[in-house]
């Protein structure tokens, strides 16, 4: 995992015990006793969640019964998506008193983007989520990932804090570190927090957490869950059971001074006004819109592997290439159904063109292709979540290098952004190199040779027209 190191472990002085109270009776100073509830915390727990996966709704019931509140960080980009949560399902939590925070649109590593990419999908989360109806005050960086820049851009999205990972000591990491966050903490753009809590972590060591804080003066822990299920669904997965017991064993320790809050109640603040992220104008004239076409730029190289269904594709790049030293290969093995592809990375306007409502775009990329193709096309909503539009008809097979040509259809309203690529639905080899997105307005003509346009493909080939899938967003965070 990347993550923002600290330049030297902090040093975490203890938490003072409750001061008792002194008033003035008939001019002697006489102790009085504090409110119980003050003398009592010494340790409070934050139960957050991140990427808004379906099964974390597995967790409410234990939440429920203990009367304690969690922190869900969400990725607006995902809701709906397979495996996620709903609009729905969030406004369930909500209505259960949970926290809702935000977790970028699309989960890049935020470290690893331009300041102005971090500050759209910091920004535009922030501002989705508010749109649907959510007070959101807290934030977390995917993959725990940041720099001093990042977390500017955090505080200027209207944010009161953002929350790393594994800073905190435990069995799993970070052995010079404390056992807990300050209450007060002294950077509240990078929380520290336990490691995220995975398969490999027992119910002992949840109370350990727990239990290390109190016994060592106390302070803020923070655990970060990301699946609760029953089937070892992911290697981030704790069981609904063992979550229950922890809950459960974790309302006891109010004997001990320990209580459960959300990240927005230990940092409190007001909620900001929303913030509008850095635009990216749209592709005009005939400037080609794709970043990185000949793939031959290093990170961020503005690609990523997209596919879907029953099939084993192989990723390569290098040469032979149409230009510059490097293209594409897909070798495609096992196939039943789906596809495979190498294609625009999806984001909010860094590597992913930038187009108009309305208007309609000529796609153009160069292939060699032991079978047919087609360009599948893919847009990004005005929130940002990514989805697949359409599909081209089929190009023929092609041995020497060939240059596909197809005009979209015109964008639909409420869709900002597109990806697109030539595709490989079948066993065989697909090259591909320099790719092309015009206006078409503007579009620079063709030479005659070596440009095909769509053409019917053979009968005997079975292979579908298009994915009629929407994109999980997980499923496509490979680069090329």
């Amino acid at each position: 995992m990347s993550r923002r190191i600290p330049a030297a472990p902090p040093r975490w002085g203890r938490l003072l015990a409750a001061l008792t109270a002194v008033t003035v009776v008939a001019g002697a100073l006489v102790a009085t006793a504090p409110a119980p509830a003050q003398a009592a915390t010494r340790t409070i727990v934050s139960l957050t969640f991140d990427d808004a996966n379906a099964d974390q709704l597995s967790a409410l019931p234990a939440l429920k019964t203990n009367g304690m509140k969690a922190t869900f960080y969400v990725p607006s980009g995902f809701i709906g998506a397979a495996g996620h949560m709903t609009r729905t399902d969030l406004t369930t939590v909500k209505n259960a008193g949970h926290e809702i925070g935000g977790h970028t649109v699309t989960h890049p590593d935020l470290a690893a983007v331009s300041v102005d990419e971090a500050k759209r999908q910091i920004c535009t989360d922030r501002k989705n989520l508010t749109s649907w109806g959510f007070s959101v005050r807290s934030f977390a960086y995917p993959f725990a990932s940041s720099t001093p820049e990042v977390e500017k851009a955090a505080a200027a999205c209207g944010y009161n804090s953002a929350r790393g990972l594994g800073d905190i000591r435990s069995r799993f990491g970070c052995p010079d570190c404390a056992y807990a966050e300050s209450t007060r903490p002294a950077d509240p753009y990078y929380l520290k927090a336990l490691d995220q809590v995975d398969a490999t972590w027992t119910l002992d060591d949840l109370k350990a957490g727990v239990t290390n804080a109190e016994k060592n003066g106390g302070g803020w822990v923070t655990f970060t869950f990301h699946d609760v299920c029953d089937d070892a669904c992911s290697e981030l997965a704790v069981t609904s059971g063992v979550f229950a017991q922890f809950t459960a064993w974790l309302k006891t320790r109010a004997s001990a001074g320990t209580v459960v809050k959300t990240v927005g109640e230990v940092i409190g603040g007001s909620v900001k006004p929303v913030v509008d992220g850095p635009t990216v104008p749209a592709v005009t004239g005939s400037t080609n819109g794709v970043v990185n076409p000949s793939l031959e730029q290093g990170a961020p190289d503005c690609w990523m592997r997209g596919g879907y269904g029953s099939n084993s594709p192989a990723f390569s790049t290098g040469s032979p290439a149409h230009t510059g030293s490097i293209a594409s290969a897909i070798t495609m093995s096992n196939y039943v159904d789906g596809d495979a592809k190498l294609l625009p990375q999806f984001d909010l306007g860094q590597c992913a063109p930038t187009v108009t409502a309305g208007k309609t775009y000529t796609l153009r990329e160069w292939y060699q292709s032991s079978g047919v193709t087609q360009f599948a096309v893919y847009l990004r909503s005005s929130t940002g979540a990514w989805s697949y539009w359409t599909s081209s008809p089929w190009f023929a097979a092609a041995a020497d290098w060939t240059q596909a040509d197809w005009t979209t259809p015109a964008i639909p309203a409420g869709y900002t952004g597109i990806s697109f690529a030539l595709t490989i639905f079948g066993n065989g080899t697909l090259r591909t190199d320099d790719l092309q997105l015009y206006d078409s307005a503007g579009a620079p003509a063709l030479p005659a040779a070596s440009t095909t346009s769509p053409a019917l493909a053979p009968s005997a080939v079975t292979a579908p027209q298009g994915p009629v899938e929407k994109v999980n967003p997980t499923e496509s965070v490979v680069a090329g």
